[in-house]
């Protein structure tokens, strides 16, 4: 598997780039979000890479970050999308705004990417619910080390709430809450509400 390619910029073509790494040039998929972010041609770039293998040809996507690629990958997984829908839903939603379209269930948000229907959009919720939690703001990846809010998120999710109900009560607790005090308070708030 190549897990992320390091190299010289030679052409832009989207949604298509080609990557010299060493001499030889890799063609390269990505979505406009990374690739409104990559510099100018015969700079030096790095893009965290996922390579697809079928039967008529290996494919090669990049992504300007681990999570866009992590995304990607949950995207691919699902029944019924492809690298190219994928790619499309990254395009038109960053990674956060895609996590927070699952955790509140909008489909609308999503249709408005082209070539997602409300069918496909359904599907896209139901299955990414609960796996892109560590996108969202006040997680893990996001938070300072010291804050409890992704455990306390988790806690809450793993007790049955739904996201939109656990992010709800994470976002209403004051910053910097340990972990059993933030959970305390999350369930006094959710039995209230």
């Amino acid at each position: 598997m190549i897990g992320r390619l390091t190299g010289r910029l030679v052409a832009r073509h989207p949604p298509q780039v080609l990557l010299d790494v060493g001499g030889v040039a890799y063609e390269v998929d990505v979505p406009m979000s990374t690739f409104y972010h990559l510099p100018g041609t015969g700079e030096s770039v790095t893009l965290h890479t996922h390579l697809l293998v079928r039967e008529d040809a290996h494919m090669l996507y990049g992504f300007a970050t681990l999570d866009e690629r992590s995304a990607f990958r949950q995207l691919i997984r699902i029944s019924g999308v492809g690298a190219r829908t994928a790619l499309a839903v990254l395009s038109g939603l960053s990674v956060t705004e895609l996590a927070h379209a699952v955790a509140l269930q909008e489909t609308a948000r999503l249709t408005k990417v082209p070539g997602i229907g409300k069918k496909t959009a359904e599907r896209l919720l139901l299955e990414l619910k609960g796996k892109l939690v560590e996108a969202l703001p006040g997680s893990a990846a996001t938070a300072a080390p010291e804050s409890a809010s992704a455990d306390i998120l988790h806690a809450l999710l793993g007790l049955g709430y739904s996201e939109k109900e656990a992010l709800a009560a994470v976002k209403a607790l004051p910053p910097g809450a340990a972990l059993a005090e933030g959970i305390r308070a999350a369930l006094k708030a959710l039995a209230r509400g």
